[in-house]
């Protein structure tokens, strides 16, 4: 479990309250009209820019923030040398076994590929467009909340604005007058100081962490990738292992060298 991104946002939370604000002067900072026109304009152009099936996606994008690195490279690796010995012991059909018992729908079809002689070009191409096609999917519920982070400032100074013209139009009017312009520009700016928090303290981090989530399994795609490949052109398992492992870097080599794998393999895609 991963909550480096809830424990950020919380603490961000704590030091402007308690020691940029002050907790007796938060009242100064509350203002129900520019709630309303940063969040809900930030939330309604999100809505406006992207389809329902991505927009459906958003709850298991809050999950993935606290999931944590559910991918196993180090069992992974071990599997596939597992999987390269029994080929060279009984051949590829032997595989075919082994390809059942995995959970991984992407691991079982690349094996299942290899079993059934397809050529090593048409594999690798099958299984890379996938990935290909995973990334954008993930790509887009990033940039969803990349354009949440671009439209929270903008709403902010858009509230601004608002406020600033309402104050200018009144200060001629006989209730009013210059002792009015000191509380009406604060009202005015608290809007872009919503639009900053919602920008930098939460839709920025999100769009962050989610680029981590779909980094990792990118890279234990591609490490699978290349071991089924090499299974396939008969590898050493030796060679296969510590060909993989240089995917990883140099201070977690290793242990994975020396690992005896453990854990399950994960399945299914991060933000799918």
């Amino acid at each position: 479990m991963d909550i480096t991104t809830i424990i950020g946002i919380v603490v961000s939370a704590v030091l402007i309250v308690f020691v940029g604000i002050g907790p007796d002067k938060l009242g100064n900072f509350w203002d129900l009209e520019s709630i309303a026109i940063v969040v809900g304009g930030a939330i309604c152009a999100v809505v406006a820019s992207y389809p329902l099936s991505t927009l459906a996606r958003i709850p298991r994008m809050f999950g993935l923030l606290v999931q944590g690195n559910r991918y196993n490279i180090g069992f992974l690796v071990d599997t596939l040398e597992e999987m390269a010995q029994l080929a060279r012991k009984n051949g590829l059909l032997a595989l075919e076994e082994k390809a059942n018992e995995l959970d991984d729908p992407f691991f079982k079809q690349g094996i299942m590929l290899i079993v059934d002689a397809t050529e090593p070009e048409e594999v690798r191409s099958l299984l890379e467009n996938e990935v290909d096609a995973m990334s954008a999917r993930h790509e887009e519920g990033i940039n969803l909340f990349n354009k949440a982070s671009a439209f929270s400032p903008a709403f902010g100074m858009i509230g601004t604005l608002v406020g600033l013209v309402n104050m200018l139009k009144g200060m001629n009017l006989d209730e009013g007058g210059a002792s009015d312009i000191g509380p009406a520009m604060a009202t005015a700016l608290i809007t872009t100081f919503y639009g900053c928090i919602l920008a930098n303290v939460i839709f920025s981090p999100i769009a962050n962490k989610l680029t981590v989530r779909n980094e990792e399994e990118l890279l234990y795609k591609q490490i699978m990738i290349e071991g089924i490949l090499a299974i396939q052109s008969g590898d050493n398992p030796k060679f296969l292992k510590e060909k993989l492992v240089t995917y990883v870097a140099q201070k977690g080599r290793e242990k994975l060298l020396d690992s005896e794998g453990g854990g399950a393999i994960s399945k299914g895609e991060a933000g799918e």
